[in-house]
């Protein structure tokens, strides 16, 4: 059985600590928290600890899932877990990812453990779609779309800003450039072309209201290049209307085969979510499982999705997939 920990007890680590209980090959070990360890009530009971007794358990644990925020915990969190375990994190701040993947890869290489970052659906699945798209069809183009849908990422970030008590950020593709793209007619957009974002946020009593509206629509890598609505509403009508987490989205490559470029194909892969969250912690776990393998092997170092074989992820054996799904 490959030992699970869990590090943070929000929507993403309840999706874990439900993926895990799903898997036969695993099982869940510990959860660790920032919060007083006695408030924290898992479904499945597993024992609960201070987080800075995490490198304590080092030997009781095989892998560690890391479910913080990528805005202010993963950049500290998943390195500083990597000295001790080997970890899994879904961070997903696209323009930072290669200064953290540098950040976990030196500790992971002193430490002698797997570190695997921003895995979920994107960074994750929709990466690895958009790599194959460009290896199948050099002469195209990537279009990806996400929503509607709302974002784990861009509502923790909005949270972690002086004055707000809680929030939803819905990401919202426009129709009539995904429509351009379905028909194939390789439209140039740019990001503000493709997507608006809408925030319903709850603030503190006595808060500057449009200080924090200032501070969302001019955040760098989240809102400052989209068309930004802001919503104050009350606590009431956030847990009425916004209470679920549903996401999903597109990845497409569209290009031309034949020597003069004469057939064209449109390639999608979609998902249809209804929990954002649940979804992304399945994927965190199946990659727990590849962190397991390539340590069991002697690999070390932080790996992305591309590095990582689909085999890794499965837990049939190599030949149990070639019989069954080749």
């Amino acid at each position: 059985m490959i030992r699970i920990a869990i590090a943070g007890y929000g929507n993403l680590g309840r999706g874990v600590e439900s993926a895990v209980s799903k898997c036969d090959d695993m099982e869940l070990v510990a959860l660790f928290t920032r919060r007083a360890p006695e408030t924290v009530k898992p479904v499945t009971g597993v024992p609960v600890y201070s987080m800075d007794k995490a490198c304590e358990m080092a030997d009781k644990i095989d892998v560690m899932i890391l479910c913080g925020g990528s805005a202010k915990d993963l950049p500290e969190q998943t390195p500083a877990m990597a000295e001790y375990f080997n970890v899994v994190d879904s961070f997903d701040t696209h323009a930072k990812i290669p200064e953290h993947f540098a950040a976990v890869d030196a500790v992971c290489k002193k430490s002698g453990k797997v570190g695997i970052i921003s895995i979920g659906w994107d960074p994750g699945l929709f990466s690895l779609n958009r790599m194959l798209g460009q290896a199948i069809l050099p002469c195209g183009n990537d279009y990806t779309f996400w929503g509607k849908g709302v974002s784990q990422g861009h509502s923790d970030a909005i949270r972690r800003i002086e004055g707000v008590k809680d929030a939803r950020q819905y990401t919202i593709p426009v129709e009539d450039a995904l429509t351009k793209v379905r028909n194939g007619e390789n439209p140039e957009l740019t990001t503000r072309q493709k997507h608006t974002r809408e925030c319903f946020v709850v603030a503190e009593d006595g808060a500057d209201l449009k200080a924090i509206e200032e501070q969302i629509v001019t955040m760098p890598n989240y809102f400052a290049d989209y068309d930004t609505t802001v919503h104050f509403i009350s606590e009431e009508e956030l847990m009425r209307d916004h209470k679920g987490i549903p996401h999903g989205g597109m990845v497409f490559r569209t290009g031309t085969t034949g020597f003069d470029n004469e057939n064209k194909h449109v390639v999608e892969f979609k998902l249809t979510l209804d929990s954002n969250p649940e979804f992304t912690s399945s994927v965190l776990v199946a990659y727990a499982r590849a962190a397991y393998r390539l340590a069991s092997e002697g690999n070390s170092g932080c790996k992305t999705i591309f590095d990582i074989a689909p085999a890794y992820i499965h837990p049939a054996s190599p030949e149990e997939l070639r019989k069954n799904l080749l």
